[in-house]
């Protein structure tokens, strides 16, 4: 690898709780022949004394250091350990997001991942995954399915007891858990229960907790298309009902990526199911009222998308300053003095709108933005089937309007 004169050349390389023993030629060659090797204190003191180069801890916050550490590196053969696999939610995105991909020469280790199915027998391919490390343990709970086998990749020690006690708190008691400690050291262990009967104390820091979905009984359970259960939704009535949510979201169409923002969060269904779309969507929930505001964030943490952002504020002052959206879906306060106008200018060209309306002035708002800017108007129209004395009969939900468009230019 070359670098510039202010970037250093640099190799990464992945290491596993096997250390030296483990490293393939390459890697063992990366190090021998480096000037400093920048890692974690636990990767640094697997090397042996024939690595001569200056070692280097990672300072404390990461990320906003990694330009200025490797600017002190500049001219020399600068090596970086990563554990496993680099580019597997590891250190290699960091240094190709702040130093750039072309810069770095990656000799990745088998993942995590691979060492856990390679020891439970489980296909790579058809096992879920999620990182706990940095993130929100609540993220976990959009992918509890009855049936589903899930590899948590763990913060630390306490995180098996951690993700036990989100597994009882979400109906999953009877799942079985195990703990991978140490993967492919000497000393790798094991450890095995269920997570209503959690009996191990914390052990090594470095663990993967395997688990085993298993639902305690029938429940209102979420699943994969737009529309979950309205029961799933704490709410004070201020919620997008099912079907009208359904027809919402395949209107607002979500792709990896793209950010929402939701004006007018309510309960939040919208912008949490958008997020439920894809790992990468983000959304922002704009909510004037602070109960309904916490009530939001707390939805979003029950069905597994904590990384919601909420804004407490009435829009459309509470957008100053919001980045960019991809989409825009306004499902209240639609009649605000300049609430369309602010975000019709917030889309970049081929940016989307969604507006629901309910009341005749908020229909008629969209029916003159329909006149001038195009789209698509439609009524949704749903009717229940409900007791009618000995009999059943419809009962007939307020009908919505709603105005989709995709922004093209600026002509009236």
């Amino acid at each position: 690898m070359t670098g510039t004169a202010a970037t250093p050349r640099l190799t990464v390389v992945g290491i596993g709780a096997d250390g030296w023993p483990g490293l393939a030629e390459s890697g063992r060659q990366a190090l021998r022949t480096a000037e400093a090797v920048v890692g974690a204190p636990r990767q640094l003191e697997l090397l042996p004394g024939e690595v001569a180069a200056e070692r280097i801890a990672w300072p404390s916050p990461l990320r906003p250091a990694v330009r200025g550490l490797f600017a002190g590196l500049a001219g020399r053969r600068v090596a970086v350990l990563a554990s496993g696999d680099p580019m597997f939610y590891g250190i290699g995105r960091t240094l190709a997001e702040e130093l750039g991909a072309e810069r770095l020469h990656v000799l990745p280790h088998p993942s995590s991942v691979s060492l856990a199915c390679a020891r439970l027998g489980w296909p790579v391919e058809e096992t879920a995954v999620v990182s706990l490390v940095g993130r929100d343990r609540a993220a976990l709970a959009g992918a509890l399915y009855d049936g589903r086998r899930l590899l948590v990749l763990s913060a630390d020690a306490d995180t098996p007891a951690l993700v036990a006690a989100l597994l009882r708190e979400h109906g999953f008691g009877a799942s079985g858990l195990r703990v991978l400690e140490r993967l492919g050291a000497a000393a790798e262990r094991e450890l095995t229960g269920t997570a209503d009967h959690w009996p191990h104390p914390p052990g090594d820091p470095l663990n993967l907790v395997a688990v085993d979905c298993r639902a305690d009984g029938p429940t209102v359970r979420p699943h994969l298309v737009p529309g979950l259960p309205d029961q799933l939704f704490e709410s004070d009535g201020q919620l997008t009902k099912r079907h009208v949510r359904a027809a919402t979201l395949a209107a607002l169409a979500p792709a990896p990526g793209e950010l929402l923002w939701d004006i007018g969060g309510g309960s939040g269904s919208i912008g949490i199911e958008w997020l439920r779309a894809h790992p990468s969507c983000r959304a922002v929930s704009v909510e004037r009222d602070p109960v309904r505001a916490e009530r939001i964030t707390r939805n979003a943490r029950a069905l597994g998308v904590p990384r919601l952002t909420v804004v407490t504020g009435g829009a459309p002052a509470a957008l100053a300053g919001l980045p960019r959206p991809d989409v825009v879906f306004v499902g209240g306060g639609l009649t605000a003095p300049g609430l369309l106008d602010a975000c019709w200018s917030a889309l970049g060209e081929g940016g989307r709108l969604v507006a629901n309306a309910v009341t005749l002035e908020s229909e008629a708002l969209l029916t003159e933005w329909y006149r001038r800017r195009g789209g698509e108007l439609v009524r949704l129209a749903v009717a229940h089937a409900v007791p009618v004395g000995g009999f059943t009969g419809w009962r007939q939900a307020m009908p919505v309007t709603q105005w989709s468009v995709v922004k093209r230019g600026e002509a009236l």
